[in-house]
């Protein structure tokens, strides 16, 4: 067929989808190519994919010393000697992870083995990288031999640019990428993360599965139209395709029995067959229609993954933590919530939160109803959760993201503060976790400044496409309201606090309104969205709890 042709399994490749044109690709904006290779330019002549990649990983910028195909040549003979190559062991990082065949003749599966045993060999600093074989097994299905193969690999896994991430190479890295996945699917996926806490006893471990999704159940189809964008694009890519998918099962799925016992196997099953479904460019197409964080947003959030990890010293593979488990039953007791809702609760809050024991800070039964003692107790915590029953028997609440000490930066008037995190919540009577969103507050916004004369922005209109970069920023992740361009600090908040009141803005136009004496409250409905309203617009309160996180 063409020179790249040596280790392919032509009767296993659908010739028909491939183009036998001679285009060429010339490009060097980063605009046009981003457009390309999401419209599929060279996606179906086999010899110009290989060209384009072979351009776009020589450009990636590498360590002074990475070993190029010279040193394979070197290498391989000492490394595999006389044994056969469909018997060579893999590396441990690679954590038994199968090779796709990506139909490879016979003798691409071997070389497979070989690369990855060289690799092992100059880059010992490698500990953990399931994703490798995959990765490997398509390049070399555009490689001219094995020690072109190796060289590419070399210059992804030798990548020395901080902005661009490409592949996570220690057990740190890949696992807090699992964690900021399941982040992201708390965000952007409510649907089918509600779907996964309900079937699943340890919904992490469902989405410690998304790299595989990506590099190992997806057909060699699918995985090399992403791999064409990630080439361009970096791993921001690979979040949106697993989302898109996750987005698609729950779709296809819902309301379905289960296939197996395992929701985790069914998924990857329906990754696996996501051709009966879902075709390449319907995958793409839903993937880049998810309004997601920002590059800059989403490596903060990696990173306060990474330090939470660290923390605990989970820093190399071991027995996985059932997330769930982190509420144990002998241990909990409150008034409000059982186990399971508060199991439930745990399911919501950010993956690196949720490696932490529930901790009573306050309860009105037993430190009365004083705003000053709910502040005194729940201060030099953070975050904190908000339970709230009432005497009509609802239970509401909200997960505050910062230290109700920051309300003093306002001095005696009301201070608004909090980050992206915050959400509210309703448990009874029924389950419905409200979005974030920022709340309006027009009595208080009337007080503000005149200088501050803009319009308040429309509470479903924010997005991450609204948030300005700033590379001297280094606050915690879905950052501080500053990131959002708030016309006004006095016309929208997250959450506030002072003598007289303490105010929770949640989602969907929903918001607490509670009173000094912890006796009353209230609650704000947008009525512009069909969710049902927090709880009764005034409520009286039976008992009022708040929770921090303990290590």
């Amino acid at each position: 067929m063409d020179e790249f042709s040596r280790f392919v399994d032509w009767d296993k490749m659908d010739v028909s989808a491939q183009s036998q044109d001679t285009k060429e690709l010339t490009c060097t904006d980063f605009h046009e190519l981003k457009q390309l290779a999401r419209q599929g330019y060279w996606a179906k002549n086999h010899s110009l994919r290989a060209k384009v990649y072979h351009k776009l990983i020589s450009n990636i910028p590498c360590r002074t010393v990475t070993p190029d195909a010279n040193v394979y040549r070197d290498i391989v003979v000492k490394i595999v000697g006389k044994r056969s190559s469909s018997c060579l062991p893999l590396p441990e990082f690679v954590d038994n992870s199968l090779i796709p065949t990506y139909c490879l003749n016979a003798e691409g599966t071997g070389a497979v083995r070989k690369i990855l045993l060289c690799i092992a060999n100059q880059f010992p600093d490698i500990s953990f990288c399931p994703a490798l074989p995959a990765l490997t097994a398509l390049l070399l299905h555009y490689s001219r031999d094995e020690a072109e193969c190796f060289e590419q690999v070399c210059r992804i896994l030798a990548c020395n640019d901080p902005s661009k991430r490409l592949i996570d190479q220690t057990f740190l890295a890949f696992e807090s990428s699992c964690m900021t996945f399941g982040d992201l699917v708390n965000k952007y996926c409510q649907a089918a993360h509600k779907l996964m806490v309900a079937v699943s006893e340890d919904v992490l471990e469902v989405y410690s599965d998304w790299q595989r999704w990506l590099f190992g159940e997806l057909p060699m189809a699918y995985v090399a139209r992403v791999f064409d964008v990630f080439l361009v694009e970096g791993y921001k890519v690979l979040y949106r395709v697993a989302l898109a998918l996750l987005k698609f099962f729950h779709k296809v799925r819902a309301g379905q029995p289960m296939e197996s016992d395992s929701i985790q196997q069914d998924v990857r099953a329906f990754v696996r067959d996501i051709a009966k479904s879902v075709s390449p460019e319907r995958l793409l197409e839903k993937a880049f229609a998810i309004r997601l964080f920002s590059r800059k947003e989403i490596q903060l959030l990696q990173m306060a993954n990474e330090k939470a990890l660290q923390q605990k010293g989970i820093t190399v593979k071991q027995k996985r933590q059932n997330v769930h488990l982190a509420v144990h039953a002998e241990n909990f007791k409150s008034e409000i919530v059982s186990v399971k809702e508060m199991r439930d609760i745990w399911s919501w809050i950010p993956e690196r939160f949720a490696l932490c024991q529930p901790l009573l800070l306050f309860t009105t039964l037993e430190h009365g109803c004083s705003l000053s003692r709910f502040y005194s107790h729940s201060e030099g915590h953070e975050p904190t959760l908000l339970l709230i029953k009432t005497t009509a028997k609802e239970v509401c609440g909200a997960y505050l993201s910062t230290d109700w000490s920051e309300r003093r930066r306002g001095g005696n008037k009301l201070s608004f503060f909090g980050t992206g995190e915050c959400f509210v919540f309703r448990l009874q009577p029924e389950v419905e976790r409200y979005e974030w969103v920022i709340i309006k507050h027009p009595e208080l916004a009337s007080t503000g400044s005149e200088t501050e004369n803009h319009a308040q922005p429309d509470s479903s209109s924010l997005s991450s496409s609204s948030i300005p970069s700033d590379p001297s920023d280094r606050l915690s992740p879905f950052l501080a309201a500053r990131h959002f361009n708030l016309p006004s600090k006095t016309a929208s908040m997250f959450m506030a606090g002072s003598n007289e009141c303490i105010i929770v803005g949640g989602g969907d136009g929903q918001a607490l309104y509670l009173d000094a004496d912890l006796n009353h409250g209230r609650t704000s409905h947008c009525n512009t969205f069909n969710n049902q309203p927090l709880c009764s617009e005034s409520f009286q309160i039976s008992i009022l709890e708040v929770w921090g996180f303990r290590d």
